[in-house]
């Protein structure tokens, strides 16, 4: 589904293009991980395959949500936007979305998000619609700590609990787990992520992981993602999830320690592509999590 979306932004209407680019339809790796946790929460609550009455609500709503968050994001930063050459082309800070039409665009998304995940189930939609303000605040959590990513990992984790919930009907206690194994892994791809900005961040006054913790990135980011290992075994283990599980979950691990060791945080270019590597990370874990259902 967030594939889908990118591919239909070159061919929108002038009229509507500035929103679906507000929304990062154009660039829909944000919506990949922000959904694949939630479809982890929603298969390792499930007896056998996932529903597709859960996946499909929650692929749209993964979008809805993300988009909202960008725009709330974008409303925030409008003014810093306008200043570092990377991001002065966006909707906002170009004219091509005014500030009125901007928050109309939040609400509506944010609205919409939450009708479609009431599809799947009310006490889910109720828990996102209750991150709703974590959203809003993340973008001045920058501006205030080192760690926004840690916001990002709170805010990111709803959705592995929203996911179980709309299966198991409660949360319990491998749905905790895996939130704490979405947090740490959140930290890691954001810290790689916030890299590529670490010049701007610098000449805008923002901050970011990527600052604080400068060359010892690596060991960091390495502990990160070590716990997001540690998260999903333990979740898997005390789901009761079948071996098979841990055999196909080995090449997810490999491949979050791949980015450790090859990543270059003083290369932009190196550092995009480590972060959106991020998605293959979380279909291995999704498969892995299947299989151990489904055998």
């Amino acid at each position: 589904m967030p594939s889908v979306a990118a591919s239909v932004v070159p061919r929108a209407p002038k009229a509507v293009l500035p929103y679906l680019q507000l929304a990062r339809m154009h660039a829909p790796i944000g919506s990949w991980l922000y959904l694949l946790p939630g479809l982890w929460g929603i298969a390792l609550a499930s007896s056998g395959p996932p529903d597709w009455r859960h996946v499909l609500p929650f692929a749209v709503g993964a979008v809805l949500v993300r988009g909202f968050g960008c725009t709330v994001n974008d409303l925030a930063d409008r003014e810093v936007d306008a200043r570092v050459a990377r991001t002065v082309a966006r909707p906002i800070p170009a004219g091509t979305v005014t500030v009125a039409g901007a928050l109309v665009f939040a609400v509506v998304q944010a609205v919409a998000a939450l009708l479609v995940l009431a599809v799947a189930s009310v006490p889910a939609a109720v828990l996102v619609a209750a991150s709703y303000p974590l959203v809003v605040a993340y973008p001045f959590m920058k501006r205030i700590t080192y760690w926004p990513q840690a916001w990002l990992g709170m805010v990111f984790g709803c959705y592995i609990l929203a996911g179980w919930l709309a299966v198991a009907g409660r949360i319990e206690t491998p749905a905790l787990l895996l939130y704490v194994a979405g947090f740490f892994w959140t930290l890691g791809y954001d810290t790689i992520y916030a890299h590529q900005d670490k010049a701007d961040d610098v000449q805008v006054g923002v901050k970011s992981l990527a600052l604080r913790l400068g060359g010892a990135t690596r060991p960091w980011v390495a502990g990160f993602y070590g716990a997001t290992v540690v998260g999903i075994v333990a979740a898997g283990a005390v789901a009761g999830l079948h071996w098979t599980f841990y055999a196909l979950f080995l090449p997810g691990v490999a491949q979050l320690f791949w980015q450790v060791a090859a990543v270059d945080i003083d290369d932009p270019a190196d550092c995009r592509e480590k972060f959106v590597s991020n998605r293959f990370f979380g279909w291995l874990a999704l498969v892995a999590i299947v299989a151990g259902r489904v055998f």
